[in-house]
């Protein structure tokens, strides 16, 4: 992953532009979308997994319905309110190996071990997730100090490049 190698340390952050600043937590942020989807597709995962062994069968779409309904409200996280000191982003899991698309509920020594091998991956996943959110922390903490000291900085998320012929300028 390009952004464990691209964190800046303590001392590197004067090194940033702030264009570059902007952009880096830009990228930890999208990163963090991705890897809360990815917890949530592993949480619906288990969910089914688990409803299906219960029911001993495949579930119907209503009762598929019932299991993933409380699944996820696609809300981003707003408000970064830690500050903290990123150590190296922890491992990934390989979504591949841990992922069973063919699987026989009655079979529950299989059900169990999938469930095992999601229940680990999503541990990974939230750990790589709260390194993020830490990276995330630090980054708006030397954003938020830049502004503190150059507020005209700030300016720029008010204004937009305009597509259309004629001027560019300042959003309504």
């Amino acid at each position: 992953m390009a952004l464990a190698d691209a964190t800046p340390g303590p001392d590197a952050w004067a090194e940033l532009t702030l264009e570059d600043l902007r952009l880096y937590r830009r990228r930890v942020a999208e990163e963090e979308e991705k890897v809360s989807y990815w917890r949530r597709l592993v949480h619906a995962r288990i969910d089914v997994l688990e409803a299906e062994a219960h029911h001993e069968r495949p579930l119907r779409l209503d009762e598929l319905i019932r299991v993933l309904g409380d699944t996820g409200t696609g809300r981003t996280r707003t408000a970064l309110v830690s500050v903290r000191a990123a150590d190296d982003l922890p491992e990934l899991p390989i979504l591949a190996d841990m992922w069973v698309t063919e699987l026989d509920p009655n079979d529950t020594a299989a059900v169990s071990a999938a469930i095992a091998r999601l229940r680990q991956a999503e541990e990974q996943l939230t750990d790589y997730r709260r390194a993020l959110h830490e990276r995330l922390d630090e980054a708006t903490s030397e954003l938020i100090a830049r502004y503190r000291d150059n507020p005209v900085s700030a300016l720029v998320a008010f204004t937009a490049p305009h597509t259309g012929g004629g001027r560019s300028g300042a959003m309504a």
